[in-house]
C-alpha cells in the first residue's frame, strides 16, 4: 500500500489538527504500545503518535517500525510526532478522521 503524494499531502492536512493518540517513551515500542496502535488506527484510520525520544534517527527508526508492526504507511514525521494511516473499509464514520473530514469538507 503506497500513498501517492496528493494524498500524502491531504493527509498532512488532516493530521495537523489532530492531537497524538499514542505516546512511545523510554521503554520504547512495546506490545502494549503496539496495540494501542492498531486499535486507534481501527478506530480513527489516521493517527498522530508522539515519539518522546531525544534522538532524531532513533525517533525516524521507531517511526518506521511503529508504521511496519502495525501494517499502516508512515505519511510524515515532524520534530517528535508520526502521522500513521491504515485504510480501514469498515471503520465508523463518526471515528474515522479520514471520512469526518471528507464529509465535513463535503467530498463524499
Amino acid at each position: 500500500m503506497s500513498l501517492s503524494q496528493a494524498q500524502k499531502k491531504a493527509f498532512r492536512s488532516i493530521g495537523h489538527h489532530l492531537s497524538p493518540l499514542v505516546t512511545v517513551a523510554d521503554n520504547g515500542v512495546t506490545e502494549g504500545v503496539v496495540g494501542e496502535l492498531k486499535r486507534a488506527l481501527n478506530d480513527h484510520e489516521l493517527v498522530k503518535v508522539k515519539i518522546a525520544i531525544a534522538e532524531r534517527d532513533e525517533r525516524n527508526a521507531l517511526a518506521e517500525q511503529l508504521a511496519s508492526d502495525s501494517g499502516a504507511e508512515l505519511v510524515q514525521t515532524i520534530g517528535k510526532m508520526a502521522l500513521l494511516y491504515r485504510h480501514n473499509p469498515k471503520a465508523k464514520a463518526k471515528l474515522s478522521n479520514i471520512t469526518r473530514f471528507e464529509e465535513h469538507h463535503g467530498r463524499r
